[in-house]
């Protein structure tokens, strides 16, 4: 891939969701005996009063409990959104991740919303709806040195501090190869070092970056420098909800509840409460 290319994925909106055009039954249009199995038979098919989502309540902002302990987040309440939309009652627990995708399987909840990214080999087990998040990478730099560009050019022969054994590390070494990737335990050691002036810019998690950059812990001395990276092959192809592989119409009501939930705005007004930071 050439460095053009890179620079044509630099995404400037405030999210990025390649959404492609598709046409999904609401539920209300669910009919007994109108759904089809993957192996072609009938299924009765009563109309979905509710709908089961299961996450995770340890992955802020996503998923979590607030200070009254009530589970909540950007993924809890884009359930909610979809619910609200689709006209159903939402139940919504937590389980840890490991439980997940086997309480799918299991039919104990009818979809999972937990920040789940759409690989093969979580295609062979569940569905997938369309994608509705994606995390970049981004290049942060001390404020007194703002004028660097966040470019394989602009970069060489700089120090680059980044989380050893990360997506964010291998992209490092394949694109930026002119300069001096540096590679620590964590993240956490990997922004001290910048803050500490031992490396010139961080190359890390988006999210996590804006919190830090934005936080006590920063102590201001740093910002986002240059765009965001969303190379499938190294940051993923986006978040989606995992769905039971033989329920056709409900990964359709819920693409389309989906859809109806970005273009009312709704979307938006959850990210904005959620990610207050610019991550693009």
């Amino acid at each position: 891939m050439t460095l053009g290319i890179w620079h044509q994925r630099l995404l400037v909106g405030l999210v990025a969701l390649a959404w492609a055009g598709f046409s999904a039954l609401p539920l209300a249009q669910a009919q007994s005996g109108g759904a089809r199995d993957a192996a072609g038979g009938e299924r009765a098919a009563a109309r979905r009063v509710v709908l089961r989502f299961l996450t995770t309540g340890d992955f802020p902002p996503f998923n979590f409990y607030d200070e009254d302990g009530v589970l909540t987040g950007f993924n809890v309440d884009l359930a909610r959104a979809i619910c609200l939309q689709l006209e159903v009652t939402c139940e919504i627990s937590e389980r840890p991740w490991a439980n997940l995708m086997p309480s799918l399987q299991r039919a104990e909840v009818d979809a999972v919303i937990a920040g789940h990214a759409v690989t093969a080999q979580a295609l062979e087990k569940v569905a997938f709806s369309d994608k509705y998040f994606h995390t970049p990478g981004r290049f942060a730099t001390r404020k007194r040195n703002s004028d660097l560009k966040a470019t394989p050019e602009g970069l060489e022969g700089k120090r680059i501090a980044v989380a050893s054994g990360t997506a964010h590390e291998a992209f490092l070494r394949q694109f930026f190869r002119g300069s001096r990737v540096r590679a620590f335990d964590n993240a956490d050691i990997a922004r001290e070092a910048l803050k500490a002036g031992q490396v010139d810019v961080v190359f890390d998690d988006a999210i996590s970056l804006s919190f830090w950059l934005n936080g006590t812990s920063s102590e201001q001395c740093c910002g986002f420098s240059g765009g965001a990276y969303l190379e499938p092959k190294f940051f993923g192809d986006g978040m989606a909800i995992a769905l039971p592989r033989d329920d056709p119409q409900l990964k359709s009501d819920v693409n389309s509840a989906l859809a109806e939930v970005r273009s009312s705005g709704r979307f938006i007004e959850l990210v904005r409460r959620y990610f207050p930071y610019r991550l693009y």
